[in-house]
């Protein structure tokens, strides 16, 4: 009974979120930030955990691999173009993964985070069931890992595409590649007002960044997180 509830919960909550964003366009009300705070102001009254909530909705959860499979489609019907500029799509994120760990550990010690945080937060920048596996692997809490993938979808989301207009950028392999690898599946949703190829595009620079994040993960990181040991 509870799994039936939690799951019909989240789907209520988050469907109302996404009406009062549709109304009403501002940062603070954005699905995937008010869907979590409205959850929590409903199972606090009855005293439901969040190892509870969890387990309950674990079925939404399970949810995030298909729907990630699925990015394969548009990917299928637009190969010719990306086989064609497959050397830049390599380049491009790669690069970009490499910004956004290193800007993330850059921060983290700025700010003089825990260890906690500061492994949680090195893949940030990938979608949410491969940066939970990844934050796994180097010892991270793949809960606060969530946390900060959605803030930086939210923000990515949300400033991208004004970075676009400033910087007059017309390409869709561009704008694409710059959406998908800064604000991974919330990038995408984005992209996907822009035309099938920025969608496609998006889905692509979201899909080997999670790849060649899991390669950073090997190396890189345990690198990183060496350093601020010593």
């Amino acid at each position: 009974m509870i799994y039936a509830a939690m799951i019909c919960m989240t789907c209520i909550l988050y469907f109302v979120s996404k009406k009062l964003y549709k109304k009403y366009p501002i940062f603070l009300l954005h699905p995937l930030l008010l869907c979590p705070i409205l959850i929590i102001a409903v199972i606090l009254p009855f005293h439901v955990s969040a190892n509870q909530y969890m387990s309950g909705a674990a079925f939404l959860t399970h949810l995030l691999g298909p729907a990630t499979v699925a990015f394969a489609i548009p990917i299928y019907k637009h190969l010719p173009v990306i086989k064609k500029n497959m050397s830049i799509i390599l380049i491009s994120v790669t690069t970009g993964t490499l910004v956004a760990i290193m800007s993330s550990f850059a921060l983290s010690i700025a700010f003089q985070l825990n260890s906690n945080f500061l492994i949680s937060v090195l893949p940030r920048s990938i979608t949410t069931p491969i940066a939970i596996e990844v934050s796994k692997d180097i010892g991270g809490l793949p809960t606060l890992t969530t946390i900060f993938v959605i803030f930086t979808g939210i923000i990515g989301g949300i400033i991208g595409p004004h970075v676009i207009k400033v910087l007059s950028i017309k390409s869709p392999l561009a704008k694409g590649l710059a959406l998908g690898m800064s604000a991974h599946g919330v990038g995408t949703n984005k992209a996907r007002e822009y035309g099938e190829q920025e969608a496609t595009f998006s889905t692509l620079a979201m899909i080997f960044a999670a790849f060649i994040t899991m390669i950073w993960a090997k190396s890189l990181i345990p690198a990183l997180i060496h350093l601020t040991s010593i």
